[in-house]
């Protein structure tokens, strides 16, 4: 049974979830992601968050999980050893949303993109899925290995952009961009599909690919996947060959070479 947790969510597209415990509960979190604690809030590092008991090589072999679905080795734990409730807050590090997710409302398992997983409370345990169709994990964008969020008490995911909820009815068919996926119910069918059309293909701007997501159940898509901001930031960096916006102004070019740019 997971801790009972509340919280709430502090800004618009670089957000931070300030979550607040009573005495004796506590919140796991991905290495890294703490924003600030205050007095009482006790953290500990550990490979067995929820004590689940077991030998060594159990534990080894969930930090194992972990790292291979984009978490670290080790889970930190913040947990109030205080007489009072109080506070820990942490930040997304990507800009975007931070999705609050109540597991009993997902049937128990949520699963979702490498990387995501920000914070739960304690009792929810991160995995790992793997993608069950080859063609799925080599072309859709999310790779052979998802993240497996289980339990039933609050969980909060991280995405980029806007995030779109939508829950397909059986047997309805989504088609989504490869990457844009963020998050589904295990009962929702995740498959590959080509484009069809080798002009729409090739031509058509979207990629040879893209994903099927078939009900029941329900999904969550980011409309600016991290991976393709940072290709745009890239290829319009000076210093990878792009080209420097001045923004209409006719000494752009020499302000470059004054400030060092070129």
């Amino acid at each position: 049974m997971a801790d009972e947790i509340d919280f709430r969510i502090l800004g618009d597209d670089l957000q931070a979830v300030v979550v607040t415990l009573d005495p004796g509960e506590a919140v796991v979190a991905e290495a890294g992601a703490m924003l600030y604690m205050r007095e009482g809030i006790q953290m500990a590092t550990t490979l067995d968050p929820n004590n689940q008991g077991g030998g060594l090589f159990s534990k080894l072999l969930s930090g194992g999980k972990r790292l291979l679905s984009g978490d670290s080795f080790f889970v930190t734990l913040f947990a109030n050893a205080g007489s009072r409730r109080t506070d820990v807050a942490f930040a997304s590090p990507t800009p975007g949303k931070i999705l609050p997710v109540n597991l009993r409302e997902w049937g128990g398992t949520l699963i979702c993109q490498k990387d995501s997983f920000l914070c739960a409370a304690r009792g929810v345990n991160v995995t790992v899925a793997f993608t069950r169709k080859f063609g799925a994990g080599f072309f859709g964008g999310e790779g052979f290995i998802l993240q497996k969020i289980e339990g039933d008490g609050l969980a909060f995911v991280h995405a980029s952009g806007t995030l779109v909820s939508m829950d397909l009815a059986p047997g309805e068919e989504l088609r989504v961009d490869t990457g844009c996926l963020v998050a589904m119910q295990p009962s929702v069918t995740y498959d590959i599909r080509t484009v069809p059309g080798i002009k729409t293909a090739l031509f058509g701007g979207e990629g040879l690919f893209f994903v099927s997501l078939t009900g029941p159940g329900r999904v969550v898509l980011q409309t600016m996947p991290f991976s393709r901001l940072a290709d745009r930031i890239i290829a319009a960096s000076p210093r990878a060959g792009g080209s420097r916006r001045e923004e209409g102004s006719v000494l752009g070019g020499l302000g470059s070479l004054l400030d060092g740019d070129r």
